[in-house]
């Protein structure tokens, strides 16, 4: 092993701990999450996909209750949340507490704040700041990322 090499190899290291450190409460592997979960699932939850707009029944889920992770049924956004923002996907103003966490994504060349499930680390969708108040933030949440359960 030359210099280099060492060199990479200790910045890939250091670079990979922090992601180490951190574990879900609910983990799977590859092969039983895609046993668990559809294959729309699978591509939102695992893979940071996204359903077509307009395509969610949830969408048009007007009931009171709650809506967990499809991925591990931790529940984290309430009906109480949950309105209309015109951009084809389920739009919530504020998680449940301690429900979600966030992360910096520019995969598709710009700047979004990914939104996960803090339990099983699942992609839900991302939030925006142009929600309305009490928070001003807008939750956009794939509906296949979702389950609803009636109050």
């Amino acid at each position: 092993m030359n210099r280099r090499h060492l060199l990479l190899l200790t910045a890939a290291t250091a670079l990979a701990a922090p992601f180490r450190a951190f574990a879900y409460e609910v983990t799977y592997t590859d092969a039983q999450w895609r046993k668990r979960l559809t294959p729309d699932q699978y591509n939102i939850l695992r893979q940071a996909g996204t359903e077509p707009p307009e395509s969610s029944p949830l969408l048009n889920e007007t009931r009171p209750g709650i809506y967990d992770c499809a991925g591990c049924a931790l529940p984290v956004f309430s009906s109480k949340t949950k309105y209309d923002s015109g951009e084809g996907w389920p739009s919530f103003w504020a998680p449940l507490p301690k429900a979600v966490l966030t992360s910096d994504d520019t995969s598709v060349g710009m700047d979004r704040t990914e939104v996960h499930c803090a339990r099983c680390g699942s992609h839900l969708g991302h939030v925006f700041p142009d929600g309305p108040q009490p928070t001003g933030l807008r939750y956009c949440i794939d509906g296949d990322a979702l389950t609803f359960k009636p109050a």
